[in-house]
């Protein structure tokens, strides 16, 4: 049956909600409702019960789709572990005596968000405190540190396919490629998405790139002749004092090895487990990663939780129950799966994406300007929404369908999704990144806003047009453009902001 503009309701309600409401869980709800209120004729009855019997209990009951949580619930336990084993604080402070410079402490922070890379809103909460007071020590704005959070948050996780953020987006792909009839391996679209990330990539690159040229410009600049300006009102240590005082460094006893040993042995584990069956040179069955991965995160919180003990930072009991914690506060995440998954499948049985597509084609709309079409709405959703996550469950049911009736290989769509998404996320003050990264920064949210945009719109119009490059070549080379792009346009900015200044 074709449903026409019929079809466009559900991701349209999911939308509006989720931009009124600011809550994922209720805009997908709402969105699948109105789908099966769509195949029920309006029957409120017959709409709950389709909703309940032939959606939420399938997508739970699928195999795949309980690997992803149960894969997702132990990455939770992993993650509340790292983070309060107190680890990446004492890594941070080892660090100390050999940052003396602005540059070295940019590129340590940056670094920091780097390894931090299991957990986005770890990053802030971890990296920030270590780095707030050698920051305020040389002069650094806090507005330049929390923008170092967001930018190594969000974008170096979503880049990673084997922690939750990519086994969430896998989870999105591989329920599109299963709607569609696609022999597609969602793990190898995920990877092959990853030059594509282009906006991610260049939120990454821009760091070192401003720290190694010291280029301000806007907002930031300002803010870091006004750090430059002031004068601390205690000494280092004292500040150090403080922190420890408040919590931020209160694991006496924890070791950097706590953060270090823990990722390695996820990593033995995973290759250990896959290298016989050809990883990564061979295509793995997806549920053999699951299954690898899930082992990973598992022998690496016992791992973990054994030196917690050992050094007496924290005793079993407390271990364990900060351990469970983690699991349970995955419950949203699942949540959403389930939902997102719902609602991808009542999108795909009611045809919207044909139906945007059949509009276009009429409109002659250039199969060029998919990718970067997919991109800006993108953006529209999460900046209004402050949720990536959300947005790629809208989106990816739309996005890989039109790649498909486009010709457009599957992974640019993705990236496009992504990277949507993210620059959306970034420009945001709703979003919890952007919260969390100015909490961690101790710097104030509007400042954190006014000082990142004009970074986030530079790289968002990059990737823009890079994009529309992709989309006319179908070639990776549009990221060597972007990259190359943003060192042009870093410079002709700084020239002119100058200039200006000067005048």
């Amino acid at each position: 049956m074709n449903y026409g503009i019929l079809s466009l309701l559900p991701p349209v309600i999911a939308v509006i909600l989720a931009i009124k409401s600011r809550n994922v869980i209720l805009s997908l709800f709402c969105g699948g409702l109105t789908g099966v209120l769509i195949f029920s004729h309006g029957n409120p009855f017959l709409a709950v019960k389709s909703m309940i019997g032939d959606y939420l209990f399938v997508q739970l009951t699928d195999s795949y789709n309980a690997g992803v949580i149960v894969l997702v619930v132990f990455i939770g336990g992993f993650i509340k572990l790292m983070e309060k084993s107190g680890g990446a604080q004492a890594f941070g402070q080892s660090a100390y005596r050999y940052v003396n410079t602005k540059l070295k402490a940019q590129l340590c922070a940056w670094a920091g968000g780097i390894i931090i890379f299991f957990s986005d809103l770890g990053t802030p909460l971890l990296v920030g405190p270590v780095f707030r007071p050698l920051f305020d020590k040389l002069k650094i704005s806090r507005e330049k540190l929390a923008w170092i959070l967001d930018s190594t948050s969000s974008p170096v996780a979503i880049l990673i396919p084997f922690i939750g953020w990519g086994v969430y987006i896998m989870g999105l792909i591989q329920s599109e490629f299963d709607n569609l009839g696609v022999k597609a391996s969602d793990y190898t679209t995920f990877v092959r998405a990853i030059p594509f990330q282009i906006y991610a990539i260049l939120a990454i690159l821009m760091i070192p790139l401003i720290a190694f040229t010291k280029i301000d410009f806007f907002q930031m600049k300002k803010a870091e002749q006004k750090a430059e300006k002031e004068k601390a009102d205690y000494s280092f240590e004292e500040h150090v004092e403080k922190e420890e005082n408040t919590g931020a460094y209160s694991k006496k006893n924890a070791k950097p090895i706590m953060v270090i040993l823990p990722i390695v042995v996820v990593f033995v584990t995973l290759f250990a487990t896959l290298a016989p069956l050809g990883f990564p040179f061979k295509k793995v069955d997806g549920n053999e990663f699951r299954v690898a991965l899930t082992m990973g995160y598992f022998f690496g919180a016992l791992v973990l939780i054994l030196m917690i003990c050992l050094f007496k930072v924290m005793n079993f009991s407390e271990t364990f129950k900060v351990y469970v914690g983690g699991m349970k506060g995955m419950t949203d995440v699942a949540i959403t799966l389930i939902l997102a998954w719902s609602l991808g499948s009542m999108i795909s049985e009611l045809g919207t994406a044909q139906f945007i597509v059949d509009v276009l084609k009429s409109m002659s709309f250039s199969a060029a300007l998919v990718p970067a079409a997919i991109f800006l709405f993108g953006a529209f959703v999460s900046f209004s929404t402050g949720s990536s996550w959300g947005t790629f469950a809208i989106m990816m049911p739309l996005a890989i369908p039109m790649a498909q009736a486009f010709s457009i290989p599957f992974a640019i769509a993705v990236g496009a999704v992504l990277s949507g998404g993210l620059f959306g996320d970034h420009c945001s003050p709703i979003s919890d990144t952007t919260i969390l990264s100015s909490t961690g920064a101790e710097c104030d949210l509007v400042e954190h806003v006014r000082t990142q945009l004009p970074y986030a719109l530079v790289n968002g119009v990059i990737a823009l047009i890079a994009f529309i490059i992709a989309g006319a070549t179908k070639s990776a080379a549009s990221l060597g453009f972007a990259v190359a792009a943003l060192v042009i346009v870093v410079f002709v900015i700084n020239k002119v902001f100058n200039k200006k200044a000067a005048v």
